[in-house]
Order: structure tokens, then sequence, then C-alpha cells
């Protein structure tokens, strides 16, 4: 029997049991787990049970504020189009997925009662049932296949189009049931729909603009670029959210988003750049909310333009980056080491055997030579938009100057940064949220035809190896593959991944329930239907 429909029995619940008493962490029990084949969704009840009794109880009531660190006029309630933390968290705040993942990175029911299959290949989704949109309808399989549907649709724009287009065939068993067929075999398919943009719409959606979903909160305004303001919803189906309404917006200036903290005029500040922690240390009242998953900025060499389309400049500036003292400086300690490529130590599928690129200054003057370019100065985009970006260009444009390399680091406004520069700027710093699966975060980023790939990085080995991996269930194969694609990233492509960084909320004390998520920051970004306020 396979992995995916192999059965819990009472003697795997003993030895998860006895694996706890043990003390075996949370990460080290799953890979025990998957490693001998055990149901992962029964271990988060295990963990569940362990962690109820010592559970504050929740406080109902209060108005949550809390403040991001980007937006533009291309904010978006679209959860297909959705492309920052601040779209997430507020489609996570007026919509739901079938699926969502827990602390310990595994998928649980959320829309769905159900997400079964025999293959891997086809797929049968039954819903709950009672659960209404924000303007009364029922939830119904219409509104599932509509919002699967609509990924696959040129027109929709969808970030997440490469991901779905695996899905060829949608079919209303019933009422409450969906069929889903895929082109071939994935036995991802739960983890993937609990990514931000697989939110379900209702049927024939067009105008986004209220955020009619079935989530914890209606939507009561929404101004792109500005603020976004909801209120709790009395008929969600979790019976949540605590706090009575929801207000969120952004504050670009650090020190101004930190200063509204210390103020009282928000309870979170998210994502702190790690150099202005010091403006909260020694102050009584506020707190840390720390998550080291998969989050990196990236420094991205487009290699379909030069200089990037030269194989020795990207040489040349993967040997300049000093992976250690950006850690240590850029991020304060805040993060650790990266190794090019996307799957972060946090990861079951992290190839902990490919060691980061050496900081050598002798081998990067060498291929900046044989590349032509040293003596030449060289434009380098970066903004507060990309967490820390500034100082690793700063950090690597001293570097560069040592063996007379010109760096020209030129700083632009975070408003407008995503659109105008990213993906187009020869050379550029990105910023990537965490994905729960290597092949979500290959297919979004580096598949031939990926829609967020920076560095145009194209590799038909790669791509056959990336389905090859996705319909396989073994997991010790599986494991084999990524980690061969993970060589052929940090050795081949355009991006320079020199850390995976940990993110930084700020919150008042007053602000409770804010746990870890694998998802990123803000509990995944779906920290509003959860948190709490006290007096």
């Amino acid at each position: 029997m396979s992995d995916t429909t192999r059965n819990w029995s009472c003697s795997d619940d003993a030895m998860v049991e006895s694996a706890i008493r043990r003390g075996a962490s949370r990460r080290d029990l799953l890979k025990f787990m998957l490693a001998n084949g055990v149901a992962l969704a029964a271990a988060s009840a295990v963990f569940g049970r362990a962690s109820q009794a010592v559970a504050a109880t929740p406080v109902k009531g209060g108005a949550l504020k809390a403040a991001a660190w980007s937006s533009s006029t291309a904010d978006t309630l679209d959860p297909a189009k959705a492309s920052l933390s601040t779209d997430y968290v507020r489609c996570c705040s007026f919509y739901n997925r079938l699926t969502f993942l827990d602390q310990a990175g595994v998928p649980q029911m959320e829309l769905a009662e159900s997400i079964e299959s025999a293959d891997a290949k086809t797929w049968t989704i039954k819903l709950k049932k009672g659960i209404t949109f924000h303007s009364g309808k029922d939830l119904s399989a219409d509104d599932v296949i509509f919002s699967l549907k609509r990924h696959l649709d040129k027109a929709t724009g969808s970030k997440v189009a490469a991901i779905a287009s695996q899905m060829t065939d949608f079919k209303a068993v019933d009422k409450n049931t969906v069929e889903v067929t895929l082109a071939s075999p994935n036995a991802d398919l739960p983890t993937i729909l609990s990514m931000h943009h697989f939110m379900i719409v209702a049927d024939g959606t067009t105008d986004f603009s209220s955020g009619n979903g079935t989530g914890a909160f209606k939507c009561q305004k929404f101004e792109p670029g500005e603020r976004s303001i909801g209120v709790r919803n009395p008929n969600y189906f979790k019976g949540g959210p605590n706090v009575d309404s929801f207000e969120f917006f952004a504050i670009p200036d650090e020190n101004a988003r930190i200063n509204a903290l210390l103020s009282g005029d928000i309870q979170l500040a998210a994502s702190i750049n790690p150099r202005s922690v010091r403006l909260l240390e020694g102050r009584t009242g506020f707190a840390l909310s720390t998550t080291t998953s998969g989050t990196y900025t990236d420094l991205n060499m487009r290699m379909d333009m030069v200089p990037g389309n030269n194989r020795d400049f990207v040489e040349g500036m993967k040997y300049l980056v000093n992976r250690e003292q950006i850690v240590k400086s850029a991020l304060r300690g805040f993060g650790v080491v990266g190794n090019d490529q996307p799957v972060s130590p946090a990861n079951f599928y992290h190839n902990a055997a490919l060691k980061p690129k050496s900081f050598d200054p002798d081998k990067a003057k060498f291929h900046f030579e044989k590349a032509g370019v040293l003596g030449q100065t060289i434009e380098v985009i970066t903004s507060d938009a990309a967490g820390s970006a500034i100082d690793m260009a700063m950090i690597i444009q001293a570097t560069a100057a040592q063996i007379g390399m010109k760096l020209d680091v030129k700083r632009v406004p975070s408003d407008g940064y995503w659109s105008n520069y990213w993906l187009k700027a020869p050379i550029h710093f990105g910023n990537i949220n965490p994905r729960p699966t290597p092949d979500i975060l290959f297919s979004l980023l580096y598949k031939s035809d990926a829609p967020w790939n920076e560095s145009r990085f194209s590799s038909e080995k790669f791509d056959k190896m990336l389905l090859e991996a996705r319909g396989s269930l073994d997991q010790a194969k599986r494991r084999e593959i990524y980690n061969a694609m993970q060589v052929l990233v940090s050795e081949e492509a355009g991006t320079i991944i020199p850390a995976y960084i940990s993110n930084v909320d700020a919150i008042t004390a007053k602000l409770k329930g804010l746990e870890p998520n694998p998802l990123g920051g803000m509990m995944g970004y779906a920290f509003a239907e959860y948190v709490w306020l006290t007096a």
C-alpha cells in the first residue's frame, strides 16, 4: 500500500506518543514518520492533544490593527493574483482554502471534509456542509471547480498557473463532492491546495473588491495601496475570530512602523529588519515573534540580459558574496547561511550535503576578468521592499570595490518595486516567502516557464526531473531527485540565496495566540483569525 493511502493504526499512535515522551522534536518526529510511511495528519492530532492542556483561553472582542511593510495600488483581493504578503494576509482574512498547514507543516482540512486518492492522480474532495459565503450563498462543488479552473485561464493572470496546469479535469460528483484529475500523479496535492492562491471564491465571481468569501472576516473597506478593514463574520463555520474587527495597512518606513507599535496605534508591526530590533530592546510590554522557515532575499542576475548572460560574471558574483557576513551583519544573526537554492533547512527535502559557494574574492576577480567586466560599472537595483536587500547590497558592493569591481547600487522606493523592477531589471533583489514543498518552489521559480523565474533559468533536464519527483510515491526516490535539482539550481541558475531569513514580527504583549507557521511570518499570514487581545 502506498504512503498516501496507508491507514493509521493503534501501534502507530503508540509509536508517536512514545517518541514525544522521549523528547523528540516535532521536525525529527515528522522526518521519522515520513521515512516509515506513517500518516502525517495523525501526528498533528497527537501534538494537538499534548498542547491543548496548556493553551491559553482566548479573549473575545477588541479591534486588531496591524501594519505591513509594503503595499501598492496593485494590492488585490483576488487570491489568484496575490503576490505580496500584504495580499496574503487579506485573503486569509476573507477567504478559506480547502486545506491549511499546521505548525508542523502538515496539511489539515479546512473547507474540505476529506481529500483522498488511491493513485495520486484522481482525487476526491468532499466538502464540509453548512458553510456559507458572506453573501449568504451556500458553499458547493461548483464554487470549488470555478476557483480551481480559473487558474487555467490566461486571462486570469494567476500567479500559480504553472502549478494549477497539472489539474486537467474537474467533475462535480454531487453538491458537496468534487473529483479532480491530474495530468500525472502528484502526492503533494493536499499540500498544494493550502497555498494562499487556492482560496475558494464564489462561482462566477468577476469583481473581487468586496472580498466575498467564507472567511473569518467580512470586508467592510478595501482601498488598494491604503488599507483594508474587516469585521467579524458571525456565521463563520470555525467559530472565530476572537477580535471584532481587523484593520490592515502598510507603513513602509520601518522606524515609523515600530513607533506606531510603541505608541499603541497598532498591535503588530510586521517583518522587522534585524537592524531595527535594537529599538525594542529593554522595553517592557513588547515582544518579538520569530519564525525561521524558508523566507529569503536573493540577488538575481537575468541570464537573458547583459551582464548575466555571461556565465563567468554569474560565477564571479557567487564567489563575491560573503554569506556568513550577511547573516552576522545584515541579518544580525536572524537567519542561517543559504546555498543558492530555495529549499531551506526547515524542509524535509533540504540537501544538507550541498555546501554554499565559498567566499573567495580572488576567484571572483578571476571570473570577472574572464567575463571582461572588471573595471566596468554594473548597476544593481535594491529596495527596502525586499527585506535586508539594501544592507546586503552594501556588503557586496564594499567587497567588490576591494577587487576593483564597480557595483553601482541604485536604491529605489518600495512603492512600485515589485511591478517596475522585480523580474525586469538585469540585476535586482527579490524576496520570496516560504512554500511548503520543493515542487511548488521549483514550479514557481525555476521551471523553464515559471511565472516568477527571476534569473530566466531554463533546463530541459530540470523540467523532466520536476515531473518525475512529483509523481513518485517513493520518498527515498523523491529525496534523491530533489537533492539533484537543488544542485542544478545552485550551480547553474543566476540566483544567489545567501541566507534563509527569520521572519521577525514585533508585537505588543497584549496580543496573544500568535504561533510560528511554515508558510511564513504573521502565522503564515493567517494570524488575524486566531489571535486575541487582552486588556
